[in-house]
């Protein structure tokens, strides 16, 4: 057996070891890249194909240049599979904010559609966008369902219905240092950089020995030093888009707070403001909008996930980009992250259904669906990893919800300790423990619009110049407090807390 095939084995037995049903772990790049398809994979007994249909399919991104010859080969297999063909509608980045929620209002026909957390997929199923599929699911796509833990049908099941079929592919709430491996050697540092104090110590050697660089990648998007630091405090923001606004999983009834509220805030302000007047990032961060200074060698460090690293080291194997894990606690992000519905106006659920449960079982059918075509669009390696021969023509297929674990493949160049961090990862992983309990909870913000807009603007106008060292740490702190304050942070977090106590409740 393979070293891929022995983690991937590895990885399949802890995950049914913590509990949870057959198939559900992994990260975002996983998957068993040899797999041959199933003759009998995807098939759902006494289903009725005899009549031939063509679905229809939404997805969120714009539409590659060579989709034709993927459209043409997918639809060649699927009428041998199932008597069926799909046309795939696009709605592009630039169109997508106004143009999606239309979608499921329009009354126009189709039957899948990509859906996300953020794509306000609670909201959109709770006023009706999509069918109920608590029969449908199990009836029509049996395989995919048997692979759905508990946690992934909680988080899609709105006012005690299902309306999602969540991804296979779990991703993850990590956060930490990705860091040039190369210069940490030159430096002397051979233990992975995963604390605060190794930080500075290796950026004060990358300001003495290359002064051409920037130690810390920050830009105009705004800092993340204040989520890790929280993070590693085994504190989790109340979302992502409220980074202000923390909880601790780990208390029985856990109780929202302010980021100026942690006792030790003070002391990360501090930090902050040392490693600004040691020139660790520049003095125009904030209006710097190049947003790819790591991978392109003129930054050191950039805290983010496990994902952007093993991207990183495909693009660039000589600099030995290394991933320090900066959370104190590991857990799965929601599987509703990414997701599949069917809309409430399809005509054929059913065959739908068939198909999902198809494409999410059968390695030729997915990569059919997701990489394309094999030597036109993309090529294999003998470990089975993948390359895309031409990313004008095509990559990979925007309909992230249907990777799973089973069929997803690495691409070319990413290193084993990916497989074997992930596999340590779900060891440690329990479901419906810690933060994984709360994973699933989105907050609803339509009580507090106004306030969460002007907390937003406040954080960023004080905030991030406070967590750049922009701003005395004492006085910058204060004043920071004082306009959350007046912009309405009090209601913001009784809101918070009602909601988080009410998701609490609902998980029993």
């Amino acid at each position: 057996m393979s070293m891929r095939k022995k983690i991937l084995a590895t990885l399949l037995a802890m995950t049914m070891a913590i509990g949870m049903l057959a198939g559900c772990g992994g990260g975002s790049s996983s998957g068993s890249s040899d797999a041959p398809a199933s003759s009998d994979a995807g098939s759902t007994d006494g289903a009725d194909t005899s009549k031939e249909v063509n679905l229809v399919m939404y997805i969120v991104s714009d539409r590659p240049a060579g989709q034709d010859v993927v459209d043409e080969n997918l639809n060649k297999l699927l009428k041998e599979k199932l008597n069926c063909t799909m046309t795939i509608n696009w709605i592009g980045w630039a169109e997508y904010a106004n143009k999606y929620p239309l979608l499921f209002s329009s009354g126009e026909e189709f039957d899948i559609a990509y859906c996300a957390t953020w794509l306000n997929f609670a909201n959109l199923a709770r006023r009706g966008a999509f069918k109920a599929l608590d029969d449908l699911l199990p009836t029509y796509a049996p395989d995919n369902y048997a692979m759905q833990s508990q946690t992934a049908l909680q988080q899609a099941t709105i006012d005690g219905h299902i309306y999602a079929v969540p991804t296979l592919l779990p991703t993850y709430i990590t956060y930490g240092s990705i860091y040039r491996g190369d210069l940490a050697a030159e430096a002397g540092m051979t233990d992975v950089i995963d604390t605060w104090e190794e930080v500075e110590q290796f950026g004060d050697w990358i300001k003495a020995n290359h002064p051409e660089m920037e130690v810390i990648d920050e830009y105009s998007s705004g800092p993340e030093l204040s989520l890790v630091w929280e993070r590693m405090a085994g504190n989790y923001e109340i979302d992502s888009g409220n980074r202000y606004i923390f909880y601790d999983p780990s208390e029985a009834e856990p109780k929202v707070f302010a980021i100026y509220d942690d006792p030790t805030i003070g002391d990360f302000y501090q930090m902050c403001y040392r490693f600004g007047e040691k020139g660790f990032w520049s003095k125009s961060a904030l209006s710097d909008t190049d947003s790819s200074k790591t991978q392109n060698g003129k930054a050191a460090i950039k805290f983010h996930n496990i994902d952007t690293w093993s991207g990183y080291t495909v693009l660039h194997p000589d600099w030995d980009f290394q991933y320090g894990v900066m959370t104190s606690e590991i857990a799965h992000l929601p599987f509703t992250q990414d997701c599949m519905v069917i809309s409430n106006t399809s005509k054929n659920p059913e065959r739908a259904l068939m198909f999902w449960n198809l494409v999410t079982t059968d390695q030729e059918a997915y990569d059919a669906l997701y990489y394309g075509v094999l030597g036109t669009t993309y090529e294999l390696n003998e470990e089975g990893q993948f390359t895309i021969l031409d990313t004008d023509l095509y990559s990979t297929n925007s309909m992230w919800a249907v990777r799973t674990f089973d069929l997803n493949r690495n691409q070319a160049g990413v290193p084993e300790s990916y497989d074997t961090m992930r596999a340590d990862w779900e060891s440690q992983i329990q479901d419906g423990v810690g933060i994984e309990k709360y994973t699933g909870f989105v907050l609803d913000t339509t009580n507090i619009t106004t306030e969460i807009a002007n907390c937003q603007n406040v954080r960023q106008q004080y905030g991030w110049p406070l967590e750049l060292g922009y701003t005395d740490p004492v006085d910058g702190l204060a004043e920071y407090k004082q306009k959350l304050q007046e912009a309405g942070i009090e209601k913001v977090l009784e809101e918070c807390q009602k909601q988080l106590d009410a998701y609490r409740t609902s998980l029993g």
